[in-house]
């Protein structure tokens, strides 16, 4: 039986609809460890960012530990935090959070720091103030690549989220740990399409809100991917 079979066979039971283990559960489960973490990210994140393009300082320093935090196995951050800590939610977080701080931070800063120049000594001799060139300059000319980083960290999340399962909590990740564990194929590949699934629509709703928060002249500059 190929994979789309197996999914089918898996998906279409009954059974795996219903109680504590069933996929809505899983599901919403999945979904409150990823929003969670996507908003503490982007409170930690989008702020730096903000602040280090608008003044121009700090930004190479941000950017390096941004890069660093990156290189951190997420896997390996929830062993440590396990194991100072002891299981629970928080190591989970922990490195949901590392994984996602880099991607809204980088972008956020580079978004800010390369609005034309000429566009914001514009909006100072109107006699706006630094915060105003921030919040209504800078900020809507750089909100392509600030949604960018927060797709880019959503959808890492999303997809990254499994590892609750390793220290005992819920989430899709449950059905690929405890398949393989029962070597219940159908339970992995099951678990598997869905965050697949739930990556793909997590990238299509940042999609568009792009196009309803980005002007299509700025869409067509080809100032992001």
């Amino acid at each position: 039986m190929n994979i789309l079979g197996l999914f089918w066979d898996w998906f279409g039971n009954s059974a795996n609809w219903h109680g504590a283990d069933g996929i809505p559960t899983r599901l919403t489960e999945h979904l409150w460890y990823s929003g969670l973490s996507l908003l503490i990210a982007a409170a930690i994140g989008l702020p730096l960012g903000l602040l280090t393009g608008h003044t121009g300082r700090g930004g190479f320093l941000a950017a390096s530990l941004a890069n660093f935090a990156r290189a951190l196995p997420t896997l390996g951050i929830v062993i440590l935090v396990v194991l100072i800590y002891g299981v629970g939610l928080g190591p989970v977080l922990a490195a949901l959070i590392a994984l996602a701080v880099p991607p809204i931070l980088v972008n956020t800063y580079e978004g800010i720091r390369t609005v034309d120049a000429d566009i914001k000594d514009a909006a100072r001799g109107m006699g706006m103030t630094g915060s105003e060139v921030l919040f209504k300059v800078e900020v809507p000319a750089a909100m392509s690549l600030i949604l960018l980083g927060l797709r880019t960290a959503a959808i890492q999340i999303v997809a990254t989220a499994t590892v609750a399962a390793y220290v005992s909590l819920g989430g899709l990740g449950r059905y690929i740990f405890d398949g393989f564990q029962r070597q219940d194929y159908k339970a992995v590949v099951g678990g598997s399409v869905l965050v697949v699934v739930l990556a793909v629509i997590v990238a299509g709703i940042f999609l568009a809100l792009r196009r309803l928060l980005v002007p299509a002249g700025v869409r067509q500059s080809g100032r992001v991917a």
